[in-house]
């Protein structure tokens, strides 16, 4: 045989998803392409004492994938060029879908892309990522503040894997496309300075149930304590109510639309009675009442990034800035 399958018959994985996996890796590391015949069921049986069951489910799986195909009397045959990728998100909001389509138009058409998500749950995430090994060609990962997630992702080449969204959990080898939740948005509040000095207190709303980072709240101390603003950040939202003169900046779209109720209701003017600041813009923001102001990154740019980094083999480590887009809200 002109290729070598590494088949381990002490693993915990069955045989036919080791020779799926391997013949994945071989398409992924350009070790076959479209055409290549692939060794017959008896070459595999004999070389790595497999039974024909095992090696027929195998290519079974694979032509189901449309990766191989048989040609009768001649054998099987790599079908095409097609990679597959995997993009594991944390969860799927709006801003998340602009990311998406973002990358997904950006790619190759010989790319296929899987998604999944771990819902910040580690269980999910490792259910992900090991059955997930051999597979794909590369792998975009959302990572999240657990201290299990690092080992987990260890077990994938650096070269394969990228980083996106939130820079935890990383090493220098990662490649990487994040944003700033600490700096970058310290500087966003720097522009908008003028505009909350119109108020008598800013309140970053900051839910218990949210996963938004946390150093985002440090920033936002430091900054009203550098420009003498009275302050307070809240986490206990059952009971949230807003008042006169103060001005909100929430990590949640739920909070969002509390603001927006109890305006409506209080018969108070968002941006003049009362302000409200959202983090991560979404295509609907700017057509909310009157536009909401945003601080956001470019999650478009995100998914640009991420096909590039897919459609090429060149290291990927950059940052996305952060901006603020000033609306009718604040």
């Amino acid at each position: 045989m002109k290729i070598n399958f590494d088949i381990n018959i002490n693993s915990e994985i069955p045989k036919y998803q080791q020779l799926v996996n391997a013949i994945n890796n071989a398409l992924a590391n350009n070790t076959l392409s479209s055409g290549d015949a692939l060794p017959s069921v008896n070459a595999i049986c004999n070389t790595y004492s497999l039974s024909r069951d095992t090696v027929f489910k195998s290519y079974s799986i694979l032509k189901e994938q449309n990766i191989i195909e048989s040609v009768p009397n001649k054998g099987y045959y790599v079908a095409n060029d097609t990679r597959k990728v995997l993009l594991v998100l944390d969860t799927f909001k709006a801003y998340k879908e602009v990311l998406y389509h973002s990358f997904v138009n950006n790619l190759p058409k010989k790319v296929i892309v899987d998604v999944q998500f771990h819902h910040y749950n580690i269980n999910n995430f490792k259910t992900i990522i090991n059955n997930s090994k051999g597979k794909y060609y590369k792998y975009v990962v959302m990572s999240f503040d657990n201290k299990e997630v690092f080992n987990v992702l260890s077990e994938i080449d650096d070269s394969k894997l990228l980083l996106i969204d939130w820079n935890i959990h990383s090493k220098p080898t990662n490649n990487f496309v994040f944003q700033d939740f600490g700096m970058s948005f310290y500087k966003c509040l720097e522009d908008a300075k003028t505009v909350f000095k119109k108020y008598k207190k800013i309140v970053f709303v900051y839910p218990d149930f949210t996963y938004h980072p946390i150093e985002t709240i440090a920033y936002f101390k430091k900054f009203c304590e550098t420009h003498h603003l009275k302050f307070k950040v809240v986490t206990e939202t059952n009971n949230f109510n807003i008042k006169k003169g103060e001005a909100y900046i929430s990590v949640s779209d739920r909070i969002l639309g509390v603001f927006l109720e109890q305006s409506r209701e209080l018969n108070l003017e968002p941006g003049t009675d009362v302000g409200f600041l959202s983090y991560n813009e979404t295509p609907m923001k700017k057509f909310i009442y009157k536009g909401i102001s945003v601080i956001s990154t470019d999650f478009k740019e995100i998914g640009n990034k991420t096909a590039e980094f897919i459609s090429n083999d060149e290291t990927m480590q950059c940052y996305i800035p952060t901006k603020l887009i000033l609306r009718e809200s604040l």
